[in-house]
């Protein structure tokens, strides 16, 4: 049997897939699996971003394996640290994931991608959250992530519906970033990478960590806290060398040399 999750290395990106033919169901070992390549890319200083994908064109993931569950795994089973899928409770991770979205994604495997920083659609991409037709809510972060990511009456239909959202209307929506052919979606998702990890790392740790944080603050709150001290990789970014990197390299007419430090 081939492992369920496999890591690439491309310059400063990994890039995970989800390869569990025929769907990507997602079952407590895959979680595992999944979670075991978020955190050791967390943890290689040299990699920036990463990128997840599913194996194969159909399927970006179906989310629960149905099966595992009909063969004793628990609703409420426990996914491990990084909870369903090792992304959506994943929550001290600092390093931007960008979902490669390349055919349907279903209940769990919704939840995953919106887990995500970004996500990169295939043209063919479907969306929903079908837990409503099998008894149940989509608890692993899509009733939490998706109110905030749509206006309120368009994420509850989906919810209390089941409903598939097309790539089109996703991107209309902001939903996703940008929306591609089928065989440009790992490309085009690399090539989001490459951009994204042209910034410096402690900058983009800061990014996340601010926008976490005051989500639900006003802009006055959200300045009061930065101004704290409290937000530490955002401390960290004021006095890093880097941020001097990027001033000198600015004067100098040259690109700057990141160190993460």
């Amino acid at each position: 049997m081939t492992a369920p999750v496999t890591v690439e290395t491309i310059g400063t990106t990994a890039l995970i897939t989800l390869d569990r033919p025929k769907a990507n169901a997602v079952d407590v070992p895959t979680s595992l699996a999944l979670y075991a390549a978020f955190s050791e890319f967390e943890a290689d200083p040299q990699l920036r971003v990463a990128v997840l994908t599913g194996g194969g064109t159909r399927f970006f993931s179906a989310g629960w394996d149905l099966k595992a569950a009909a063969e004793g795994e628990a609703v409420d089973a426990d996914h491990g640290p990084g909870g369903f899928a090792g992304l959506t409770e994943y929550f001290t991770r600092t390093k931007p994931i960008i979902a490669a979205v390349n055919g349907l994604a279903f209940g769990g495997g919704f939840e995953l991608a919106l887990a995500a920083d970004l996500i990169v659609a295939s043209s063919e991409a479907e969306f929903a959250l079908t837990e409503v037709q099998l008894g149940m809510i989509a608890d692993s972060g899509g009733v939490l992530r998706l109110p905030k990511l749509l206006p309120m009456a368009v994420a509850l239909e989906m919810l209390m519906t089941g409903r598939r959202m097309g790539a089109a209307e996703a991107e209309r929506w902001g939903l996703t970033n940008r929306t591609v052919e089928p065989s440009e979606v790992v490309s085009s998702a690399l090539e989001l990478a490459e951009d994204v990890g042209n910034g410096a790392p402690l900058a983009l740790q800061a990014i996340r960590e601010v926008v976490s944080a005051t989500q639900t603050l006003d802009v006055e709150e959200g300045f009061a806290l930065m101004r704290s001290g409290r937000l530490d990789r955002y401390q960290k970014m004021l006095s890093s060398a880097d941020s001097r990197e990027g001033s000198q390299a600015f004067a100098e007419k040259r690109e700057p040399v990141w160190q993460g430090r």
